[in-house]
This record gives structure tokens, C-alpha cells and sequence, in this order.
């Protein structure tokens, strides 16, 4: 069959106009159309697992469609942000991130993936508040008691944390920097060892989760000295924020949102942050996440992805600072 030059030209000007496969898949779809994975990088019980299963069994009725968490520990979480990285672009399959995995990246000058190059902001959807404990033996009552201690014993005050790199020890660092002291950090395997060295009085102090230490703060088994944020807990109401100890501008809280693949669809991205805004507004999801120190918060798309760029910015000149980048 002949093809005139004029025929040609429009059957080629018009392919061009014709959307990319992945729009065409998420155009010809009601999305969502099957079920969703969100992936989380610990163990089930922690306070990312918690939080995402949070998201899906509410956010499963808004959109219709099943939520599945699935729980891929390893590597400080590294390990399940690799595998969403390299997934499908197509919505189906999320991460929970964290505060833990934008520390892990500062640490780290060539690291296997980037935050915000490499996933697309969903929303945020949690944080939960950090706490600057010291154990009764120490007889430390304020943050400023404990600036003069170190100052008195550089480099002596013992700094309970869980591992080089985690969340509370650069909350621990930034800390340091802000106050120009030094401690001595101990690490240790998990929160629960470090609490309870901290209550026998091994170590001095430590930066921990409100929900690890709320209960031993409220059988006067350890002190708070302040809440690692600019305003005060609402677990934790008679903890003076860090601002009203004299330390403006310095917030270590925990958060945790969700995130997809880069060049997932627009149309994806959206839906989704909008489940999850409604998801966190849901009075029984507010009750629920309170109970157990979380605030929900549910930002969506724009506020995450420029809240993300700061976090790793911020993160990143402590881990230099401190000397811990590699």
C-alpha cells in the first residue's frame, strides 16, 4: 500500500503526542486497581512498622484496595530503600522511610542510592518525639546541669546509644556541637540494653525515643531533662522543650513517611498523599498513633519533598563536622 509523504508525517507527529507506557498504564486504570506493598526496613513492632501499619489499614478503605506491609530489616533500613529504589515505577510498591535512612546517607559520600534523587516524596506521615535522659544517679536536673558537667569532664560524660550513625547518636553529636562539649558514646545493640544500663547508672545520659523511655521516666527510674524539639512533648508534658532549655532551633525528632520510586506517575504520587492526609486526620488513627507517642501528620507531596531536601542537608554537615563521614 502506497503511504504519501502527508500521511506520513501526521502518523508520525501523532505517535509523538501519545503518552509514555507508564502513562498509558496508569490512564487506562482506576488506580488504584490492585493491591499495594508498603515496605519497611525493621522488624515488626518498631516504631516505622507501627506507623505503616497505621497508613494501611486506614488508608486501605479510602482507596479500596488491600495495603500490605511487608518488613525487610537489614542494614539500618538500607537494605529495603535499595529494593524500592530499583522497583517497579508504577505506585504499587512504597517505602517507609525515616529519619534513620537520612542519617545512614550522611554517613555515607558514596552511597548505593540517594534520597532525593532516587524516590519520588508521598507524604509524611508520623514523627515521634526524642527525649534527652540522664539516669538519677547523675544527679543532672536540667540541660544546663548537664553542659557543665561535660565541660568540667571533657570527653568523661558517658552517652548511651544504639550504634554509629543511628538517629540518636547524631541527635547526640548535634547536641555536642550546639552545646561545645564532648561525650563519650557508648554504643549498644538495641534501645532496651541501653535504657537499662542507663537506669543501673553505667552511663550518664542518652538522646532516646519518647516510647522507649515514657515508662521509666514515669517511675522516676531515669530523668528528662528535655525534649529534643522546639515545643514541649504531649507524652511527656512536664519535659521542658530544648528552646525553653536554652537551645533554640534544634529538633531530633523521629519521623517516618512514605516515598516511591523516582518517575513513579504523578497521578499515583497524589492519590496516595491524599489517602494518607485523610488517614492521619481520622480521629481513630489520632487516638491510636497518641497512645503510643506518635503526632500524625500527614503532609503531603511539595512540604515532604522540601522537608526531606533539609534533613539531608542538615544531617549531612553534622556528619561532617563530627568527622563520622565516609
Amino acid at each position: 500500500m502506497k503511504i504519501h509523504r502527508r500521511s506520513c508525517l501526521q502518523l508520525i507527529a501523532g505517535a509523538a503526542a501519545l503518552p509514555s507506557s507508564g502513562e498509558i498504564a496508569i490512564g487506562q486504570e482506576t488506580y488504584p486497581s490492585r493491591p499495594i506493598r508498603v515496605i519497611v526496613g525493621f522488624t515488626p513492632g518498631t516504631a516505622a512498622d507501627i506507623t505503616a501499619r497505621a497508613f494501611g489499614s486506614v488508608a486501605a478503605d479510602i482507596l479500596g484496595q488491600k495495603i500490605t506491609v511487608e518488613d525487610k530489616p537489614g542494614a539500618g533500613s538500607s537494605l529495603a530503600a535499595e529494593y524500592v529504589a530499583r522497583a517497579a515505577k508504577d505506585g504499587y510498591t512504597l517505602f517507609l522511610v525515616s529519619s534513620a535512612n537520612v542519617t545512614s546517607e550522611a554517613m555515607n559520600s558514596h552511597p548505593a542510592f540517594e534520597l532525593v534523587r532516587d524516590f519520588e516524596a508521598v507524604s509524611l506521615l508520623t514523627s515521634v518525639a526524642v527525649v534527652l535522659v540522664a539516669s538519677t544517679q547523675s544527679n543532672l536536673h536540667s540541660v544546663a546541669d548537664l553542659i557543665a558537667l561535660a565541660k568540667a569532664k571533657p570527653g568523661e560524660v558517658l552517652c548511651a546509644n544504639v550504634g554509629v550513625g543511628s538517629h540518636v547518636h547524631m541527635a547526640a553529636e548535634l547536641f555536642a556541637q550546639r552545646a561545645g562539649i564532648k561525650l563519650l558514646h557508648v554504643p549498644y545493640p538495641g534501645s532496651p540494653q541501653a535504657v537499662t544500663d542507663l537506669v543501673a547508672g553505667r552511663v550518664t545520659m542518652s538522646f532516646s525515643p519518647a516510647s522507649t523511655v515514657i515508662g521509666q521516666i514515669a517511675a522516676g527510674k531515669v530523668v528528662a531533662l528535655a525534649t529534643a524539639a522546639s515545643r514541649r512533648a504531649e507524652a511527656l508534658p512536664n519535659a521542658p522543650s530544648m528552646a525553653e532549655s536554652g537551645m533554640p532551633n534544634f529538633d531530633t525528632s523521629l519521623w517516618f513517611g512514605l516515598v516511591a520510586p523516582a518517575g513513579t506517575p504523578q497521578t499515583a504520587v497524589e492519590k496516595i498523599a491524599g489517602a494518607a492526609g485523610k488517614a492521619m486526620r481520622m480521629p481513630e488513627t489520632i487516638e491510636a498513633l497518641k497512645k503510643q507517642g506518635f503526632e500524625p501528620l500527614g503532609e503531603g507531596p511539595d512540604a515532604f519533598g522540601r522537608y526531606l531536601r533539609d534533613e539531608v542537608a542538615r544531617w549531612s554537615e553534622v556528619a561532617r563536622v563530627a568527622g563520622l563521614r565516609s
